[in-house]
């Protein structure tokens, strides 16, 4: 039987610390994207190119890409936009990867980025062409493909509407993300069941979060789907800012720790990436969602209690 190659893009330091109080330094930073890569981590979402009033947390995008930028020919390092200007913003710091996003829902998308869905998917031209013109390469997210936490349900048909304008550009990879954790594994199943044999030379990447519980589960009928990349999150933290009932990601550890036992590849190690964890937890100040942080592999063994 052919192995299961599962690719993983850690998304901590832009999706995960957008939602903690606590800005960290640059230093803070280095210290946890360093553990990542001793882990065996090849892909990180590095920041965001965003106002810095309205997600301060990632003011220090550009000055923390100028000490990583090194690892660019190793390390795939992907900068978060929301418009023409923060390409334009990626570009003049040297990022040569940048993923635009934009919501399925137009509520959402009006929270997020102050304008309709169609309105962004317009913009989307102009960015591609800015992209390829300046040798960058240009990746989509789209948020709320499972359900708007203003609107509800998303109807299938909308997704693969838009999908398919996005597919038109040549994106290398669009990312369907559930940006409140409203999907469920039959959703995620049969929608990229669908999404797959609608779209078969286009590759998607799944971006889960944990809100509801069902993250792992959402993981894996992913999987089950065919998909093989995913985004996860050191810890498990993080969330949209612009999205009441925001929780964190699904957990990098956990998803490891998940595909191992199931014999799948990931090309990471777990003790690593525990280690990663615990300096994570130590730099934000708090415990995080992480269920191996809290109760450790399912391999661990105890010792026997001392009887009278």
């Amino acid at each position: 039987m052919e192995s299961i190659h599962v690719k993983l893009n850690e998304v901590v330091l832009r999706d995960g610390l957008q939602l903690e109080d606590k800005i960290l330094s640059i230093e803070e930073k280095l210290e946890i994207y360093a553990a990542l890569k001793k882990a065996g981590i090849q892909s990180f979402e590095f920041g965001a190119f965003v106002h810095p009033k309205r997600v301060p947390q990632m003011a220090n995008s550009g000055e923390f890409f100028s000490r990583i930028e090194k690892d660019k020919a190793e390390a795939s390092l992907i900068a978060l936009i929301p418009n023409l200007k923060g390409a334009e913003r990626a570009r003049e710091a040297g990022v040569q990867t940048v993923n635009y996003v934009l919501s399925i829902s137009d509520s959402h998308n009006l929270q997020n980025v102050q304008q309709p869905t169609a309105k962004s998917l317009e913009d989307l031209k102009e960015i591609r062409w800015y992209c390829g013109k300046n040798g960058m390469v240009l990746n989509v997210s789209c948020a709320t493909t499972f359900g708007c936490p203003f609107e509800g349900e998303i109807p299938e048909e909308r997704v693969l509407e838009i999908l398919g304008e996005i597919v038109l550009l040549d994106i290398p990879l669009i990312t369907l993300a559930d940006t409140t954790g409203m999907a469920h594994p039959k959703q995620v199943h049969g929608l990229m069941k669908r999404i797959l044999e609608q779209f078969p030379n286009q590759t998607f990447n799944l971006h889960f979060h944990n809100t509801r519980g069902m993250g792992l589960a959402n993981v894996l009928a992913g999987v089950k789907a065919g998909v093989r990349n995913f985004d996860t999150a050191l810890g498990g933290i993080g969330g949209c800012p612009f999205a009441p009932g925001a929780t964190g990601n699904v957990c990098t550890e956990d998803v490891v720790h998940m595909l191992q036992l199931m014999d799948l590849e990931t090309e990471t190690d777990l003790d690593g990436l525990l280690a990663a964890s615990d300096l994570l937890s130590e730099a934000i100040g708090h415990a995080s969602p992480s269920y191996l942080m809290k109760a450790g592999p399912s391999t661990q063994k105890y010792p026997l209690p001392v009887t009278q």
